[in-house]
């Protein structure tokens, strides 16, 4: 089990907090089946109603998404770019 806030102190830990070592893989274990189900079901409505042009984008975007949810380290990588560009550290 997953557990986010540390509510007591542990030995060898000076600090009590959150806890986000596992939250990518929370988040990717959470989102990713309700993903997939949410593209099955738009992309069944589109090849039933014959858009096929609709289809291949939503198929375009729902590929680059998924990147996000299946590659390894993704979420991690573009948190640091992004706070690297703010100029967080």
């Amino acid at each position: 089990m997953l557990n986010l806030i540390e509510l007591t102190p542990t030995p060898g830990s000076p600090t009590t907090g959150i806890d986000t070592g596992g939250l990518a893989d929370f988040l990717r274990a959470f989102f990713a089946p309700l993903f997939l189900v949410v593209v099955s079901v738009v992309a069944l409505f589109f090849l039933f109603t014959r858009e096929i042009t609709r289809f291949v984008q939503f198929l375009i975007l729902a590929v680059a998404i998924g990147v996000i949810f299946y590659v390894p380290n993704i979420i991690e990588v573009t948190a640091r770019a992004i706070a690297g560009a703010l100029g967080i550290r």
